[in-house]
């Protein structure tokens, strides 16, 4: 976590300011002209004041030189909706089963309400964003994903579930996204796609991102979520591992430190490094300002991943 800013009149808030600019500007000259991708979690999306703190971020980001595409995603929201409208929602070991009703919800919440909101808060910003989906110039091609076995917690029993439709990607053409990205523009994509024959399948956030940023020769792949990054004691914000190799992180996993929801965070972005992005962030995007406090500050506040440790005393950019 940051370390709180000295209080005016103590003598040092003006040096402080002027110091902390200093030391922001190699970092700002490094990024400039680079791509990041940042991933949005659909609860980000959901608070008001994340969402404008972290639109204030990525502005920020846009007008030092940096080039960006935001992903989002939009689970809870979906829930909420399926929940207003009457729809069960239904889950399998975590994955949510998009049979036709869910599939109208997902829809309407990610490539409307969200991405929508998303560009209204850019907007107040400043900024050009252009709201997209996996369909969208044809971006993202995925296959509806075949009935898995599965086994029920419960009983013990193994059976055959069939997750409706949803997509897992099988190409992705980011040339919408360059094209948007050189003239200026930030992309906001919605993580719905579709086959061949265009038959709409929604796709997991993070799959989207990941694809899309190694399509894209990413710089930065940024997953933003509810945490501080990995932790080896979620009860203990001391424990935060601020920097961690793709060889470590998978031993975290094996371990058992890293479990539940952050598997799948902390899986792509050592999926990302290990595909030639150099580094990858999990952050919490619910701190004020954290996209910049890890890009721009020697301290950083998330945890990083890449293929090999940096050696102590070289820039971590």
């Amino acid at each position: 976590m940051s370390e709180p800013l000295p209080a005016a009149g103590d003598g040092g808030a003006e040096d402080f300011d002027v110091k902390l600019l200093r030391q922001a500007l190699p970092y700002m000259r490094q990024h400039r002209g680079k791509t990041l991708v940042v991933k949005l979690g659909g609860h980000l999306v959901k608070d008001r004041d994340a969402l404008e703190n972290l639109s204030s971020d990525i502005a920020l980001l846009h007008h030092v030189g940096m080039r960006i595409c935001v992903v989002h995603g939009g689970g809870p929201q979906a829930t909420e909706l399926q929940e207003r409208l009457g729809v069960e929602p239904q889950f399998v070991e975590g994955r949510r089963i998009t049979d036709d009703a869910t599939l109208e919800v997902a829809k309407m919440v990610f490539a409307g309400k969200i991405n929508i909101e998303m560009l209204s808060a850019l907007r107040a910003e400043g900024l050009h964003a252009v709201g997209l989906n996996g369909l969208s110039g044809g971006l993202i091609t995925a296959r509806r994903r075949e009935a898995l076995p599965m086994t029920d917690p419960a009983t013990g029993e193994v059976r055959s579930v069939d997750f409706g439709h949803v997509g897992d990607i099988e190409n992705v053409d980011s040339r919408v996204l360059r094209t948007l990205m050189d003239a200026g523009y930030v992309p906001v994509v919605a993580s719905l796609g579709a086959d061949g024959k265009g038959n709409v399948l929604n796709i997991n956030a993070d799959n989207v991102s990941l694809e899309m940023a190694v399509d894209l020769k990413a710089d930065k792949f940024l997953n933003l979520t509810q945490v501080p990054g990995v932790m080896r004691d979620l009860g203990d914000e001391d424990s935060l591992l601020t920097d961690l190799t793709a060889d470590e992180a998978d031993r975290l996993m094996a371990e058992g430190v890293v479990r539940g929801g952050m598997i799948p965070k902390v899986r792509t972005c050592v999926s990302a490094v290990r595909r030639g992005i150099p580094r990858a962030h999990i952050l919490n995007g619910l701190e004020p300002h954290s996209i910049l406090l890890e890009l721009f500050t020697v301290k950083g506040t998330g945890t990083m991943i890449s293929l090999e440790r940096v050696p102590q005393g070289e820039d971590q950019y």
